[in-house]
């Protein structure tokens, strides 16, 4: 692997990193303005992410880099204030990581192309569970004209955990 395409590889678990530690954040949010009907599945996701998180710091180790830590807190897309918006940032946060892993996905090969492939489409189904509707091709439409940054949140020193 040439020293670019290692740099590239690391860039690109990193953003995923970032994304996966701005959607635990986000998720514990959600958790906390979720109707009772749909918090095992916000659990659930939480959990995912968390796993997530956990493995992309792994990844980063074994490449020799430092993983990119969480921000301690980061700005909402929008205020969540009720089950509503609890349920429309979950859509908006599955699709952002949609958008950051199907970076990865371009940046990696073997194992690591095919966990990015798998958390794509976890992303991406969950993102249409959330939001009742779906993309032809997730992880690239939700990106035209906007940019994605951490899962569609960006740190905050004045934001506040709202758990």
């Amino acid at each position: 692997m040439s020293d670019e395409t290692a740099q590239a590889e690391v860039t690109a678990l990193q953003a995923a990193l970032a994304a996966e530690h701005a959607a635990v954040y986000g998720y514990g949010v959600v958790g906390g303005r979720i109707g009772e009907r749909r918090r095992a599945e916000a659990r659930a996701a939480y959990d995912a992410h968390r796993a997530g998180r956990d493995a992309l710091v792994r990844a980063v180790r074994e490449l020799g880099a430092t993983p990119v830590a969480a921000n301690a807190a980061y700005a909402l897309p929008f205020p969540v204030q009720d089950g509503s918006a609890a349920v429309r940032l979950a859509a908006r946060l599955e699709e952002r990581l949609a958008g950051v892993y199907s970076d990865l996905v371009r940046a990696t090969t073997g194992a690591r192309r095919a966990d990015a492939a798998g958390a794509l489409r976890e992303a991406a189904v969950r993102a249409v569970r959330w939001s009742g509707q779906s993309v032809a091709f997730p992880g690239l439409a939700e990106r035209s004209g906007e940019q994605t940054g951490a899962a569609g949140t960006a740190p905050s020193a004045t934001a506040s955990a709202s758990r």
